[in-house]
């Protein structure tokens, strides 16, 4: 729209109710709500449910659109300041069709209201879209687009403005059209269906005006600063603030089915507002997609981690509940256990004292390996040499697990089970899912660098969901006798040292005639290594205890819109990437959703 049309993750939910401690890894110490998380955690979302059905609908759509409508080519060249004027100029054309459905949706919606200050609501914010479009021709003008010369509506234009007035129409999941509706109550439950599928477009374009108003601070002279400005302004928040109360009041009578299907309209707006930003033709190099930015000229390849990254817990505490749950099966089924173990309160015991012993120590590794004083720049050489102090504590640690016996008994096919029921990070599936329908088309491989101590566990949690197809998975692996393990680790990946260099050899190792650009994925200090040396390196919540880490050996940490935005400003039509190894900035998101729209777009780009 010329009236301008969230990345947020809530706290994860445990895996299993597991009375063992799952303090095992040091990723879990200072693991707390992502830097930019919204108020989706449970308590503050209870409270949403209760209060305002517009909110519930925004918090559950913006964690995925807002980030996918945000990183398309068009957005970040416009927040650069660098989106050439034809591209904008094909953006204000194709939004005049958008207005002219948006002041006929309102119409009829009006139409539908039954009671008289909704009716006046709906006047009032058509009023608003009516004045527009009377700037509208001025505007086009000023922008070099001759108002009297038709410019058709793109796909994506007529796809979103068929979905809104037929919406508006009452033609909503099969039912009669709102000409045949009878009762006031009918036409009523129509007004409310068709302003949940207009709130949307209101909401996400505050929501990015204010995003990009940063950007106005770093360029007085922004070529967009009308625009930013429009969408940032008090005027159109109180707009968005009128329709999703107008939402929340005709949503009072409806059932749960019938808020059901408004809250489908209202996705389905968002998805629509994504398709219509990703559709615009921006005819200049962008930094995103990645995997249009790299095209031809370079070949992709993604690593990651897997524990806390890709999922909600970490794979230790499971692993040992199920070495426990097995000796309890073994017990209860009479059958003549040979494992040194007495019995599963012991066991219990032991694997929590390890756990104890695990963080107490970690936290004494951190004083010992951080350097007195705080470094100006990135010191590679000091942060190996600290971090190999980490190597020696973890690979000591993981001798103390072996030696006490507690990964003794398990079941392959238990694990294998362990891994199905694993839940992933928001997000995370989709993206996976995504490399694997996609990854013959794209010049990319994609690597997951594990400290897991049971690589089948990791196989096991994409296999699952359908996408182990083409991942490939470098971790340990436990020793087996058939098909039950021994309590013995095959030890392929224990420190940041093991990974790193599991890093190199793998990019070595790649045989490719384009230059490669690589991405690691990560979470933790384990992960600090691999995150330096890739040519982009992504952080996924906010672990304190990397942060602290890496801000004392001279590493920035720079949420990833903004680190892009910086990016498309230095972007030029030269071959030289604008990415580089050991820059000593660490990018932060706070969903998964930011890396999939990064790296492989939206669905529609």
């Amino acid at each position: 729209m010329l009236v301008l049309r969230r990345l947020r993750h809530p706290l994860p939910r445990p895996l299993l109710a597991s009375s063992i401690s799952s303090g095992w890894s040091s990723k879990t110490k200072g693991k707390g709500r992502p830097a930019m998380a919204s108020s989706s955690s449970p308590a503050s979302a209870a409270v949403v449910a209760e209060g305002s059905a517009a909110r519930r609908f925004w918090i559950a759509a913006s964690t995925r659109e807002a980030a996918f409508a945000a990183y398309t080519p068009f957005l970040l060249s416009l927040a650069a300041g660098n989106l050439r004027l034809d591209a904008f100029r094909h953006y204000i054309a194709q939004d005049a069709h958008f207005l002219h459905a948006f002041a006929r949706a309102y119409e009829m919606a009006e139409d539908c209201a039954d009671d008289d200050d909704d009716r006046a609501t709906i006047a009032a914010l058509r009023k608003a879209i009516l004045q527009e479009l009377n700037l509208h021709s001025s505007v086009l003008k000023e922008w070099g687009v001759d108002p009297t010369k038709e410019i058709p509506p793109s796909v994506a234009t007529t796809k979103y403005t068929d979905f809104l007035l037929a919406t508006a129409a009452g033609k909503v999941d099969g039912a009669k059209g709102s000409d045949k509706m009878v009762t006031p109550f009918e036409k009523t439950k129509i007004a409310a269906y068709t302003v949940g599928a207009m709130t949307p477009c209101m909401r996400l374009y505050a929501y990015l005006g204010k995003e990009l108003t940063a950007f106005l601070k770093q360029d007085e002279n922004h070529p967009y600063k009308k625009w930013i400005n429009t969408y940032a302004s008090s005027d159109f928040e109180d707009n968005a603030l009128q329709i999703e109360e107008l939402l929340d009041k005709l949503s009072v009578s409806l059932t749960g089915e019938e808020l059901e299907i408004i809250g489908k309209r209202y996705q389905q707006a968002m998805k629509l507002e994504v398709e219509f930003f990703s559709a615009q033709l921006v005819d200049q190099p962008v930094v995103a997609p990645l995997s249009r930015y790299c095209g031809a000229k370079y070949k992709l390849l993604v690593f990651s981690d897997f524990d806390l990254t890709c999922t909600i817990v970490d794979s230790s505490a499971i692993l040992a509940e199920i070495a426990i749950l097995s000796f309890q099966k073994s017990s209860q089924s009479g059958i003549d256990n040979t494992l040194d173990r007495t019995k599963s309160a012991d066991l219990r015991n032991s694997w929590n004292m390890l756990s104890k012993q695990y963080m107490e120590e970690y936290e004494e590794c951190m004083e010992r390996l951080l350097p007195s004083e705080e470094s100006k720049s990135l010191d590679c050489d000091q942060l190996y040499k600290g971090l190999e102090v980490l190597a020696e504590f973890e690979k000591l640690a993981n001798s103390r697990v072996v030696d006490s016996g507690v990964l003794r008994g398990m079941n392959l096919e238990d694990i294998r089970k362990a891994g199905e029921r694993l839940i992933l990070q928001d997000g995370c599936k989709n993206f996976f899912q995504k490399i694997g329908r996609t990854r013959e088309s794209l010049n990319l491989d994609i690597h997951i660098l594990s400290y897991c101590w049971c690589a089948e566990l990791i196989r096991s949690a994409f296999s699952s969901v359908g996408c182990l197809d083409g991942v490939n998975i470098h971790s340990n692996e436990f020793a087996f006798e058939g098909s039950v393990s021994t309590g013995e680790i095959e030890r392929k990946m224990q420190s940041p040292l093991d990974k790193v260099e599991k890093f190199k050899s793998i990019k070595s190792g790649t045989d490719s005639t384009a230059p490669l650009l690589s991405v690691y994925i990560g979470d933790s200090v384990g992960d600090l290594l691999c995150l330096l040396e890739a040519d982009i390196g992504i952080v996924v919540g906010s672990s304190t205890s990397l942060r602290r880490v890496g801000k004392q050996f001279g590493v920035s940490f720079v949420p990833l819109f903004p680190g892009l935005v910086e990016k498309q400003r230095q972007l030029t039509e030269q071959d030289a990437s604008v990415f580089k190894a050991r820059s000593g900035v660490l990018y932060t998101v706070s969903s998964w959703s930011e890396i999939h729209a990064f790296i492989l777009g939206s669905d529609f780009s």
